[in-house]
Order: structure tokens, then sequence, then C-alpha cells
């Protein structure tokens, strides 16, 4: 079976609702191939890599991420714009985009779904007087010793996370953030966290984390990020009936 690409994009807006934020790139349909779609390939960046393996699968759409035309991005379609452009409109192959808003969708957002693999409830937002943030804050069922919540992350993303803290301090309250947040770790503070996790490090974070008595773990970007991208894919495939593939290129950061 096949599904009008604007059914698609439509519904998407109304899922995700891109409007609601202040994003730094767009979010939606960003290359427009083929009028129908059959086949819904999904993954974290709209890399090359990406690209070919699903042109040879054969998917009439891509649904990533990170996708293109970033703020501060040079405009010349040149180089590497060039060459993932050409495989894209050459194939006639779509390709939708959505950051912010997948990070934060309560139900296929890459938040929502880390939470829930690692085991938080009452999951609340991380600032909810700031209508841009998309961290969360949430508690462990009970309270367990930190290394053994890494451990619990290294199985759910396959890498070793870098912890900053003693793994036998016990943890309950737990702030997260998807992706490169680490500059939420503050505001994890302020709201009482215990731990936070995010996907990536900076050289500050860690001295913030020492000093203001917080766990910090980070996770791995590319790793935190690839739940949501695969829950929204397999709800579409279910709900318009299309084969979907998730496509993981591998990335260490």
């Amino acid at each position: 079976m096949s599904v009008a690409l604007i059914e698609i994009t439509r519904y998407l807006e109304l899922c995700l609702q891109p409007d609601q934020f202040r994003d730094y790139c767009p979010n939606g349909l960003q290359v427009e191939g083929r009028p129908r779609v059959a086949r819904l390939a999904t993954g974290v960046t709209a890399s090359q890599s990406l690209l070919d393996q699903a042109i040879d699968w054969g998917a009439d759409a891509i649904l990533v991420h990170h996708g293109y035309f970033w703020n501060g991005e040079a405009p010349q379609v040149v180089g590497i714009k060039r060459r993932r452009l050409t495989a894209l409109l050459t194939n006639e192959v779509s390709l939708l985009a959505y950051h912010l808003p997948l990070d934060a969708h309560p139900q296929f957002g890459n938040n929502a779904r880390l939470g829930q693999l690692m085991g938080l409830v009452e999951h609340q937002p991380l600032q909810p007087g700031d209508p841009g943030s998309v961290g969360n804050i949430g508690s462990l069922v009970e309270a367990m010793p930190a290394g053994k919540l890494v451990d619990r992350l290294e199985r759910i993303t396959g890498r070793p996370p870098l912890h900053i803290g003693d793994d036998d301090d016990p943890v309950r309250r737990i702030a997260w953030c998807t992706g490169a947040a680490q500059g939420y770790i503050e505001a994890a503070v302020a709201a009482g966290a215990d731990l936070f996790v995010t996907g990536e490090v900076s050289e500050q974070t860690v001295h913030i984390a020492r000093e203001e008595g917080i766990h910090f773990v980070a996770a791995g970007h590319h790793a935190t990020e690839r739940y949501g991208v695969q829950a929204l894919g397999e709800h579409l495939a279910q709900n318009f009936s299309l084969e979907h593939r998730f496509i993981d290129i591998d990335n260490p950061v």
C-alpha cells in the first residue's frame, strides 16, 4: 500500500506541532520527492550514508531528526550539500526532518522514549516556565546506586557512558535531555536532580557537576537520539500501512 506524501506531512504537522518551537532549522518536508510513499526509512541524521542505504532499500521518503538548512549554514549548494541533494532529487526521495518537536513529543519524543527505557516515572518539564526548553525531570521507582543507572544506560545505548560522580552514591531524582544539552546542567541543579543525563559533554560541565554536587552522564548524542525517530516511524507505518526500516549509521559522538 501507499499513501500520499501530503497526508503524511499534514499528519506530522498535527502530531508534532512544530510551530510551537523556536528551532534552528526548518521542520517538516525539506526535500520533495515522489507524490506517494510506500516505503519509509528513518534515521538520526540525513548523512550521505543514510541516504545511500535508504535509496538502495527503495525508500520513497526518509524521516530524520537532523536534517538540513540550519541557521547560519552557508546557502550555497556545493560540496556535501550538493551531493546529498542530488541523491534525493535524482531518486525522487523525500526528506522530512523534525528537530526540537521530535525531542519534546510526549509519546514519540527522544526524551520520552529514553525516559521510558531508563525506567523513569512522574515526568515533568525541566524548565516549566520556558516554552523553548525540551528537558525533563522524573524519578526512579526506587533509589539506586548511580553506577547501576550508568550500567543500565550502557545496555540501552550499546556504548559506555561518561559518568562524573561516585558510582556508589544513591540517586533517584533524574533530569535528562537527549543530544547536545549539557548546558541544561544548571537547570537540573536548580530542579533538585541527583543526576543529569544528556548526550554530550563540554569541558566546563565537569567542573559544574563536581562543584554543584550533581552526577553527570554523557551517554552519546547519536546514541540517545535513536529512539524517538524509530518510534515515530513505527507509528506512521502502522497508521498508514507503510513499510518502515530504521537505518542506524554508527556515530561515536
